[in-house]
């Protein structure tokens, strides 16, 4: 089922969400990680849409986004996005769930609104672009880093591939548990013909490959996870490199339970999709 298209300002961007369902049902945000996009959630969509009407942004320099003049790609600039996507549909608060990089991105919003948000689902995603869970190093350090990767961007080329076949044998390669059908959708939703008509290339912008010298830190990502007043259910995929943030102290969280899947890896929503909507049916039925 395709989702219908919409576009909302944002920090002068011209940004992209679909919309499965009917508006007059209760309002869900699914939000996505990086390098990622909005069609990625589309069976999840088509599962909630029985209860809600479901709202799925494309973050800036990602699918049919604009990309950031400047390539600013921190993850308060797309927690402002959101806030900018909840003020344009206004019918908050709402049901949020982000994977990755969504994830921490609805963290930071729902941390900041507490008020606009009435559910949580976070799938492998506590941190962000930027975030340091451990000692902090000199900020002469990070800013040399940084100003170094930013110069070392601009002469990156976006990488093109003959045929869609071969980009969805890359898609294949980053997650062997999809099915040739999902990886091929989202490999079709994902990339656009190559500027030079040879090929195809991914839609996302290089510089979402950028971090930023500004490291978000414990302290700070605890003030904000204290703010939030919402139920938070956090998913974990037990094959993913995630789970190395799955042992933090989450105490700062009110209320909260948190859940590992077998045989998923970081892309749960993905790789094991009945058990995911089992899980998020019952969190959102309580």
């Amino acid at each position: 089922m395709n989702p219908e298209r919409f576009s909302y300002s944002s920090q002068r961007l011209n940004l992209n969400y679909v919309r499965w369902g009917d508006p007059a049902k209760p309002p869900l945000i699914l939000i996505h990680g990086t390098r990622d996009h909005a069609r990625s959630w589309d069976r999840t969509a088509a599962a909630l849409i029985d209860r809600y009407c479901v709202y799925a942004p494309d973050l800036r320099g990602h699918g049919d986004s604009e990309w950031s003049i400047g390539g600013d790609y921190s993850i308060i600039d797309y927690a402002l996005d959101i806030h900018a996507l909840g003020d344009h549909i206004g019918r908050a608060p709402y049901t949020v769930i982000g994977h990755s990089l969504g994830g921490g991105v609805a963290l930071q919003y729902s941390g900041a609104f507490p008020e606009k948000v009435s559910k949580l689902v976070t799938i492998e995603g506590l941190g962000g672009l930027g975030w340091s869970a451990g000692v902090r190093r000199p900020a002469h350090v990070r800013m040399r880093e940084w100003v170094e990767s930013m110069r070392k961007l601009e002469g990156r080329v976006l990488r093109a591939y003959p045929s869609i076949d071969d980009a969805t044998s890359r898609m294949v390669e980053a997650n062997s548990h999809l099915s040739p059908e999902l990886a091929r959708h989202l490999t079709v939703e994902g990339a656009r013909p190559a500027a030079d008509g040879n090929g195809f290339t991914w839609k996302f912008d290089n510089f979402t490959h950028a971090g930023s010298p500004y490291e978000f830190n414990m302290e700070d990502a605890r003030d904000l996870w204290n703010q939030i007043r919402c139920p938070i259910f956090i998913i974990w995929g037990e094959e993913s490199w995630g789970r190395r943030f799955s042992t933090l102290d989450l105490s700062a969280f009110h209320t909260y339970r948190s859940v590992r899947v077998e045989n998923a890896g970081h892309w749960v929503h993905h790789d094991q999709f009945e058990v995911f909507m089992k899980l998020v049916n019952e969190f959102l039925s309580e």
